[in-house]
């Protein structure tokens, strides 16, 4: 194991995890670190004043109220009412396991909640039972946290790298609970580049918020950017996070730092929004990719049908087997108002929000309301192979209701992809990195806002991304035939196998005679090629009487159908009022770019689809690109649908001839020879 390059401390604590080798897995030493870590802290931060603290508390009964004085008297915001310490408990090692278990049950009741989602006390029984509780609980006792030693800022960053090296030992989950760095510190410095009030101001507030913390990486990156610009802003993290034990670790990290960890909440950010009166200066996420929603639908769905736009998720609902955009939906309700300042957002997607969903769709109309709304104001696309658990392309997409003038109503796209450092050893998928010259490019390029390098910038007007996707519809020509197709088409179709049956499926008692029958009229009845089917259909009612087959309307659609064939040269099939009938096997549908100008998410889209530029978009499209080719072509309006996708792949692509034919040659050739010097060698 590397030693950690914090302090002296620091070193410590990373020492004791060799004690565990062998009867730990590496990926376990944080199920006891951790844990012990936030114990011999909290334990050094009440040493000062836990005389006194115990006089006081002595007096204090189990009532009302009995909590917050405890709190008051131990002047922290917990406390603990065991006498027992670290060195104390080494004095006794005999009774070290039960005086352990106690001495957490006196923490106050968030402490307690932090070690129990640790699932801590297995870890107690099963380090007991290898005779190293002892040895651990000693050595963790000579580490010296008291903050007169180590400060809050420094016991953050001593306690953040153990969190970076314990997740990046355990390549298999680091990813579900772990942003690599220099991702976060990308996400914070697009969160922040363009807000210089939190970054100077003395004395400015700002709230950070997470709906998906994880260990809380986003938060403290945020926290530390803004205190490195300036020490003198108050700065408030909330967070949210699932997972039992990568939320202790967070609220954890919050305790260590003297912080409010309160705010940090356990819970399912969608069902039970743990902030649900709040908004917030800045948020970040990298909520998990793909994850399948469908077992907490319910409420999810009754707020969307209930709420609609008072609630969460408005504008839609993705499809339940990617629940991620629904992250950027419960973000975007907790933005503050733009006359209080509002908000900006900067959260990590893989490639399916850009594009997935059809229009009209959840996926679609999220977009949709996002960029018509104004707020999308870039996406970043990151190379692949950053994260540890998948080496998929990622996106950081920065959202805000309070763009920059010169930004309004426009969307810049920048490519990444090929900005990357190769990593001396690979974490899991984790091959590459972006360094902080590279993160500072990036930056840059979002900044100074341009396309004057359109290999890895371009901006675009918000309707660029929006589309109508019509319906264009062929008249129907038809002509009718009785032959050996036709009565084929009748015997082989479900209705006729049912003409003699009864509701039981039993046969009735002439039900064969008359399948026969109608088998043997259609065999008599021959009237040529028709172009009508009344032609046909009249004649052959008299000899469907005659053999005692009912002529009824589901005879006469099955006869229709059977006899039917598509003549290309036959006049179009017309309703009552004269209308041409569509013909479903020549419909197709195209897509029309939205015209110009601002669109506003408000207004009825099926309202200005009927009329307006939208209408006389379709329109010149029709006459430029179908009707010169197919002139009786028409669109069905009822069924134009409104669409928004972000084809960030497509935008950045540069066409790469093939190769000579003459060097494709050469390669085979010598991959020919190549086999063939092998195949020899295997033959000596």
């Amino acid at each position: 194991m590397t030693e950690l390059p914090t302090n002296t401390n620091g070193n410590l604590i990373w020492a004791i995890a060799e004690l565990l080798r062998g009867d730990f897995k590496q990926s376990e030493y944080q199920k006891v670190i951790l844990p012990l870590t936030v114990l011999r802290r909290l334990d050094a931060v009440l040493a000062d004043g836990k005389t006194e603290f115990l006089e006081k508390a002595a007096s204090v009964k189990d009532l009302d109220g009995a909590e917050k004085a405890l709190r008051v008297y131990s002047k922290h915001g917990f406390y603990n009412r065991s006498p027992l310490d670290f060195e104390k408990l080494t004095g006794d090692p005999d009774h070290l396991v039960g005086n352990l278990r106690a001495y957490i049950a006196a923490f106050s009741e968030d402490v307690r909640d932090v070690i129990g989602r640790f699932n801590f006390d297995p870890v107690i029984t099963r380090l007991n039972k290898a005779g190293l509780l002892y040895k651990v609980v000693a050595r963790f006792a000579e580490v010296d946290l008291h903050p007169k030693t180590v400060s809050n800022l420094e016991m953050g960053y001593l306690y953040e790298e153990l969190i970076r090296k314990f997740s990046e030992l355990s390549n298999e989950t680091a990813g579900e609970h772990f942003t690599p760095r220099e991702v976060i510190r990308l996400m914070v410095n697009l969160l922040f580049s363009s807000d210089d009030a939190v970054l100077t101001q003395a004395g400015k507030i700002a709230t950070v918020y997470d709906p998906a913390c994880g260990t809380g990486g986003m938060l403290s990156v945020a926290e530390d950017h803004i205190r490195s610009f300036n020490p003198d802003a108050v700065v408030a993290v909330y967070g949210q996070e699932l997972n039992d034990e990568t939320y202790a670790v967070c609220r954890s990290d919050m305790m260590v730092k003297g912080q409010d960890a309160i705010r940090i909440v356990a819970g399912n950010s969608f069902t039970e929004d743990g902030h649900p009166n709040e908004k917030f200066d800045y948020m970040l996420a990298n909520p998990p990719f793909g994850v399948d929603w469908s077992k907490y639908a319910d409420p999810i769905v009754q707020e969307h049908k209930k709420q609609g736009f008072d609630g969460r998720f408005g504008p839609g609902l993705p499809r339940k087997s990617d629940g991620s955009m629904l992250f950027l939906c419960h973000m975007i309700s907790k933005m503050k108002a733009p006359e209080d300042g509002g908000s900006r957002i900067a959260i990590v997607f893989n490639a399916s929000p850009l594009f997935t969903g059809t229009p009209g769709g959840g996926e679609s109309e999220i977009r949709r309301w996002i960029i018509e709304n104004d707020w999308l104001e870039a996406i970043v696309a990151l190379p692949e192979q950053l994260f540890y658990n998948t080496g998929i392309a990622t996106y950081v997409w920065i959202v805000t209701n309070v763009k920059a003038e010169e930004r309004r109503g426009l969307v810049q796209l920048i490519d990444a992809r090929e900005i990357w450092e190769p990593m001396r050893k690979s974490l899991g998928d984790k091959r590459r990195y972006i360094s902080d010259d590279q993160i500072e490019q990036i930056t840059r390029i979002h900044d100074d806002f341009t396309d004057a390098d359109d290999s890895v910038s371009k901006v675009f007007p918000n309707h660029h991304f929006g589309f109508q996707r019509i319906t264009v519809e062929q008249p129907l020509r038809l002509t009718w035939v009785i032959d050996e197709e036709t009565i084929e088409n009748v015997k082989s179709h479900k209705t006729f196998e049912k003409l003699g049956k009864d509701a039981k499926g039993e046969l009735k008692g002439s039900g064969s005679e008359r399948e026969k029958a109608l088998g043997e009229v259609l065999e008599q009845v021959s009237a040529g090629v028709a172009d009508n089917f009344d032609s046909i259909w009249r004649p052959l009612t008299k000899h469907l009487e005659a053999a005692d087959v009912p002529s009824t309307n589901q005879i006469k659609k099955l006869v229709y159908e059977a006899s039917s064939r598509q003549t290309p040269e036959a006049d179009p099939i017309t309703d009552g009022k004269g209308a041409s009938a569509p013909d479903p096997d020549l419909r197709d549908t195209e897509t029309v770019p939205l015209p110009p100008g601002e669109h506003d998410w408000s207004a009825d889209p099926s309202a200005r689809l009927e009329s307006g530029p939208y209408r006389e978009s379709i329109d010149e499209y029709m006459k430029a690109e179908v009707i010169p080719w197919v002139a009786d072509a028409w669109v069905d309006h009822s069924k134009t649908k409104l669409g928004y996708e972000i084809p960030f792949t497509r935008e950045f692509y540069v066409y790469q001839p093939p190769r000579p034919l003459e060097e494709i040659d050469a390669d085979i050739e010598e991959l020919e020879t190549i086999i063939l010097s092998l195949l020899e060698e295997v033959r000596r």
